[in-house]
């Protein structure tokens, strides 16, 4: 059996050619989103005989595989997103990132891969910032977007789990998503394709999930709209979740509704955060099953007045408008909701350190 790899033993090796300050410097005023890439990485490996080992913060640098890698051919692959905060005392902290690492272990497990433990991914996350602390953006709705991710690296051709793997964080200074004021976006429901089936690999983060969801948001695009949404694959009528995040709604009575985890969507941490928050304010917020064209009756009698999408990215998107079909309907007065706004500020303050979350949400490195 491999002995098991200590949190504390990362070995440090500075990349040979950083980034030089000046550079830095005019990077980090527009970084937008996952564009620009700091000057480090982690990397831990895995085997059958060694279990992980070789945890190291090297230069970020392109990887050299083996055209027969097992990922390339078999798509063993899954990856996480959080984020590291400026605090306002000026520390850096993370978000949750114990929930990312349990979110991970749950995907891996799906996609037969080994289980990295929680303490590495929370480590192999500070141990980039500190590295990269110099990368945090000082701009409005700046931070540091962390992607821990793993490939099966076993260098074969075969139906089977792979007996190597490689697990990696790279880093992204980053803006806020959308520049400008907020903004509500308008969504295109998709009735052909549909996102992920019951058994599959919908509540895992894997890059097949997202790969599916493409030809559907290129659809969005060509129809006018932001974003696709999907819904269930056996009866087509069950709102799931977008291409890439959670959905709510918002009722006028002020109760809330979000699509049940029942193993086709993923379990966002920002979805669940809101919905911690949401309680802590008094408000109802139902786990259940709401169909597409309900969202629009309700939508068109006054009964629903928001909707919004969540997800680590954007942390909160008001939904304006739903096209289905041949039909659009608008979502309340077509912009940004009081009650989505509210919960926004509330999630953000937390995670910036203006205000008091539940213990352990923010993690200072």
């Amino acid at each position: 059996m491999p002995a098991d790899l200590a949190a504390a033993a990362f070995e440090f090796e500075p990349s040979p050619a950083p980034l030089d300050v000046a550079a830095r410097g005019e990077r980090l005023l527009d970084p937008g989103f996952g564009r620009v890439f700091t000057d480090h990485m982690a990397s831990i490996r895995w085997s059958e005989d060694k279990g992980w080992h070789k945890a190291r913060i090297v230069a970020r640098a392109p990887l050299t595989m083996d055209p027969s890698t097992a990922v390339l051919h078999y798509a063993q692959e899954i990856f996480e997103g959080l984020k590291a905060y400026r605090l306002a005392d000026d520390r850096f902290a993370l978000f949750r990132a114990d929930a990312n690492a349990r979110r991970f272990q749950n995907s891996a497990r799906r996609l037969a891969m080994p289980e990295l433990p929680e303490d590495l991914f929370v480590e192999s996350c500070r141990a980039l910032v500190r590295a990269d602390r110099d990368w945090m953006p000082e701009i409005e709705g700046g931070s540091i977007y962390l992607r821990p991710f793993m490939i099966a690296s076993e260098v074969f051709l075969g139906v089977k789990p792979s007996a190597e793997y490689h697990y990696m964080v790279i880093a992204s200074a980053v803006g806020a998503y959308w520049k400008g004021p907020p903004r509500a976006v308008s969504l295109w429901i998709s009735r052909e394709h549909s996102r992920a089936a019951a058994g599959g690999t919908g509540a895992a983060k894997c890059g097949g999930n997202y790969a599916a969801s493409l030809l559907a948001q290129a659809e969005a695009i060509k129809r006018g709209c932001d974003q696709v949404v999907f819904l269930d694959a056996v009866e087509r009528r069950w709102v799931e979740e977008l291409g890439g995040m959670n959905i709510f709604f918002v009722f006028a009575d002020g109760t809330l509704r979000t699509p049940p985890l029942t193993g086709t969507i993923l379990p966002g941490i920002t979805r669940d955060s809101l919905i911690t928050l949401a309680r802590d304010m008094g408000l109802t917020v139902t786990e259940a099953p709401y169909a597409a064209d309900q969202w629009r009756a309700d939508a068109e009698s006054g009964k629903l007045v928001e909707s919004f999408a969540c997800g680590t990215a954007a942390v909160v998107t008001p939904i304006g408008q739903v096209t289905d079909g041949d039909a659009t309907f608008t979502i309340g007065g077509g912009g940004p909701g009081q009650l989505t706004m509210s919960l926004r500020s509330a999630l953000e303050a937390i995670q910036r350190g203006t205000a008091k979350g539940p213990e352990g949400w923010v993690q200072p490195i």
